[in-house]
């Protein structure tokens, strides 16, 4: 006997999704309204696809972008071998897994913004640990007037906040890992690389998708963290997307051109995540 589908639960979920897409398509629309008007003490003028234009030939907007990919690339470059080697190294089962996975856990605790002012104060060059005891060795570092030391320094911030997460995905992919396989990887007589290469690393295939996809959202989107420990200095040095689209809309009142900016960076989101997933997910296929 077939059995009729029981579609009611959806009533449930209805008033949760009435309420999401209200506030992601009310204030996208209002984004949408700025984007083709000109903003001036209260008045409004439709100016079409100008501001757009400006934005796709603004060398500030081109630079911004520049250190913006620099930024992600970098992190991702370095977040995920580093979060995958730490999965390996944690223990499986007992007492201390728990303890590893708590300790693990705790960066991704911090406010944002709690981040930002504790890596400030550590790398300050005359008080802080890291700053003063580099300067103590006798290697210059100072965030606040170096664009190498603050790239660094907001670099090793990232990596400190999140590559906790992707060791809790990658550490949650091993677990799910047969344990027949690695009998089988064991009576065969391979060695501890082709163990990683070929059962571990394909298994995890999935987690480490959606680390990537994680990571590069929340890298592209980044804007606490760097803006409390540099305000995006010294000068535009370390001014990504997010904080350039910031000081755009709230120091200089430019809302129109600040509302194009921020379709313009929605959709190379989208789009760069979109194509990710999809040509991940067909490799996979094969």
């Amino acid at each position: 006997m077939e059995k009729t589908p029981n579609q009611r639960a959806w009533f449930m979920v209805l008033p949760v999704l009435a309420l999401v897409a209200m506030n992601a398509i009310v204030p996208l629309m209002t984004v949408v309204n700025y984007s083709v008007q000109e903003v001036f003490y209260g008045t409004y003028s439709f100016v079409g696809p100008r501001w757009f234009s400006d934005v796709l030939h603004s060398e500030r907007f081109h630079n911004s972008l520049i250190r913006q990919l620099i930024f992600t690339g970098t992190i991702l470059a370095i977040e995920l071998p580093l979060g995958v080697a730490i999965a390996l190294a944690m223990p499986r089962r007992g007492f201390w897994a728990s303890v590893c996975l708590v300790l693990m856990s705790l960066p991704l605790l911090i406010p944002w913004n709690v981040v930002g002012a504790m890596w400030n104060i550590y790398a300050l060059p005359d008080i802080g640990l890291l700053g003063y005891g580099l300067n103590w060795l006798g290697i210059p570092f100072d965030f606040t007037q170096d664009p190498a030391a603050a790239w660094f320094t907001v670099i090793m911030m990232d990596v400190w906040h999140w590559t906790s997460l992707v060791v809790l995905l990658a550490y949650a992919g091993l677990q799910s890992i047969d344990e027949n396989y690695y009998r089988a990887a064991q009576i065969d007589g391979a060695s501890r690389w082709a163990v990683f290469w070929y059962i571990q690393l394909p298994k995890m295939g999935h987690v480490l998708t959606i680390a990537v996809l994680l990571r590069f959202m929340d890298s592209f989107m980044i804007y606490t963290e760097p803006f409390v420990l540099t305000g995006g200095g010294p000068g535009n040095t370390t001014t990504f997307l997010s904080i350039d689209l910031v000081k755009t809309a709230l120091g200089e009142q430019d809302l129109g051109n600040a509302a194009a900016v921020s379709i313009v960076y929605f959709l190379m989101i989208l789009l760069a995540s979109w194509l990710f997933y999809t040509i991940t997910m067909q490799r996979k296929s094969r």
